[in-house]
């Protein structure tokens, strides 16, 4: 008996130490430094062990030679996808857990040193210290060899005197270092065979006063077949596009497996999609620069069709920005990539009104997918992730104004979310979560406003919600609070607090729609209206109720006023943040 009992105490110590060095943590090697952008760096870090998932890893940053560590959000345990066809292998780590994660709001062009701190208490402390350099926004370089083009059929030499007469001219003698200057008329459709490099790129541009337009004498049609390219650059490198007016085609810029494209100030008509880079992957295709561009397409409000193909971008890779865009009477203002995948993209400050069905997509995405500052209106839906590979995609200070489904899609067994400090207006169903009975997983929510005119709060159809965490978000101007996991109503926001399926901590706040902006600013009363910009002054009232009701996110909310930041996309008291073109200098 008494070697029985010796047995079965070596047996539990020995059970215990396994469970002891599961839980236990140690790095699974070196941290993976995402593509950098101009102001985001992100990270990856595998680790091993933790089975119990209590371990965390602190974020520091501070500018290389500077003495104050500033202190970043940190890194987001991503979970794989639940579904095997949108699983991502690189989110998968054997005996252990990929983290991830982005510091934000940096500068350009500039070193920062950055400090992980792995920390479990069951076992297990490393630290990482890194050097990281953020991008620098693409400015022509010195030394460029400027030619210039008129309209015509051919014939020139490209100087002042002697102008190429034609982009088929000119485009035939490009070389790095050439700077294109086109005159005010219309040209014809071109193909880019040469490539620029980083210190030489191919610049094509057009005037300040009047257009140049690249005219592809297509349609933008899907059925229309051919599906014409106005300029076509498959697989080039360092190629500027700035100043152009690009019209009559499928494709405006047809750029598959491309890297390094600058598309800036164009103007795109009757085209499907602006600028279409797919099939590049992560290190082939990067570090596209789209910005100050106005695209506008065909579609009408009220949606009168079902999905249409029409985007201002349609890309893969990783290292992307697409900034100050004015798009206009999309499908998609920016279409999630359906071919590969993309990590380490920033999508800011654009101005989006009337996309039939999704603003901006971060479909298909990995690591680090980064959605700020954009202001939409009159959409189906406002951003997506259909799915997030594992994440972490963050979508953060973003307004949505009459979005007639759902401010964020989450469908296609998404996983690997976080939605922070966002302002959302809807007529009916503040927010609805309603991808059939797909698998939504890893969803953290924060600091938040969700306002409708009339119907539900939160409503969630499916009974597949995993691992969410929703906490701290404000709701106002609904009727019943929130149905949850297709199956429980919950009547008040207290009821969902004491219900304990939807909240752990605080709960959500309820918000008077009426008293919470100082324009009174309403949830659209008609959903097919067509709002305007000038209409939507998101503002807080300094009485509002939605004032001083958020939690400390480190690096989402850093230097608010008052005691504590305040819910929705704007702190009281600043001033709108500009969207769209920004100004020429």
């Amino acid at each position: 008996m008494k070697t029985k009992n010796i047995l079965a105490t070596f047996l539990i110590l020995m059970t215990t130490q396994f469970c002891l060095a599961d839980n236990a943590t140690k790095s699974g090697g070196n941290v993976f430094k995402e593509t950098p952008t101009i102001h985001c760096l992100g990270v990856r870090w595998a680790i091993l062990g933790d089975a119990n998932k209590n371990a965390t890893i602190h974020v520091n940053y501070r500018k290389k030679g500077k003495q104050e560590w500033l202190k970043g959000y940190p890194l987001f345990r991503t979970r794989p996808n639940p579904h095997n066809s949108n699983r991502s292998r690189i989110h998968t780590v054997k005996g252990g857990w990929m983290f991830a994660g982005s510091i934000l709001g940096l500068e350009e062009d500039t070193e920062y040193e950055v400090k992980l701190r792995l920390e479990d208490p069951d076992g297990g402390k490393v630290s990482k210290q890194l050097t990281m350099k953020t991008w620098k926004e693409p400015t022509e370089p010195k030394g460029m060899v400027t030619k210039y083009v008129i309209p015509g059929d051919g014939g020139g030499t490209g100087t002042k005197a002697d102008p190429f007469k034609g982009s088929t001219a000119a485009v035939a003698t490009a070389a790095p270092g050439n700077l294109f200057q086109f005159a005010k008329g219309s040209y014809s459709k071109f193909s880019v065979k040469a490539n620029g490099t980083e210190q030489k790129p191919i610049i094509f541009r057009g005037p300040t006063t009047g257009e140049a337009n690249i005219d592809g004498g297509g349609s933008s049609n899907p059925k229309v077949k051919p599906r014409v390219s106005v300029i076509r650059i498959k697989d080039r490198k360092h190629l500027w596009f700035e100043n152009l007016s690009i019209r009559n085609g499928f494709y405006a810029i047809n750029g598959n497996s491309s890297s390094n494209i600058v598309v800036r100030r164009c103007k795109f008509r009757n085209v499907a999609k602006g600028f279409n880079a797919q099939n590049g992957g992560y290190k082939k295709s990067v570090h596209h620069f789209i910005v100050d561009n106005d695209y506008l397409g065909p579609t009408k409000w009220p949606r009168e069709r079902g999905i249409e193909t029409f985007c201002l971008t349609y890309m893969s890779g990783s290292g992307h920005i697409v900034a100050y865009n004015k798009i206009s009477n999309a499908g998609d203002a920016v279409h999630g990539t359906g071919h590969g995948s993309w990590s380490a993209c920033d999508i800011y400050s654009n101005e989006a009104n009337i996309c039939t069905d999704d603003a901006f997509e971060t479909d298909h995405s990995e690591f680090n997918i980064r959605v700020w500052g954009n202001v939409i209106r009159n959409v189906a839906h406002g951003i997506t992730a259909q799915p997030s590979r594992g994440g972490p995609t963050y979508i953060f200070r973003n307004v949505i104004y009459n979005a007639t489904y759902s401010p964020f899609k989450l469908n296609n067994h998404t996983t690997g979310v976080m939605i922070f400090h966002n302002t959302c207006f809807k007529n009916k169903n503040a927010f609805n979560i309603v991808p059939a009975q797909e698998t939504v997983t890893n969803i953290r929510m924060r600091n938040n406003l969700f306002l409708c005119h009339m119907g539900t709060g939160l409503y969630v159809g499916t009974r597949n919600m995993k691992l969410s965490d929703f906490d701290n978000d404000g709701y106002g101007g609904f009727k019943q609070f929130a149905r949850w996991n297709g199956k429980i109503n919950y009547k008040t926001v207290g009821d969902a607090k004491s219900g304990g399926q939807i909240y752990k901590d605080k709960g959500a706040y309820l918000i008077n729609p009426k008293t919470c902006f100082a324009s009174k600013l309403l949830p659209p009363a008609d959903k097919n209206k067509t709002y305007t910009l000038k209409e939507i002054d998101y503002r807080l009232a300094p009485k509002s109720d939605a004032v001083d009701k958020g939690v400390v996110l480190p690096n989402f909310n850093d230097g608010f006023k008052g005691k504590a930041p305040d819910l929705g996309a704007l702190e009281e008291g600043q001033p709108l943040p500009h969207v769209g073109p920004r100004p020429l200098k």
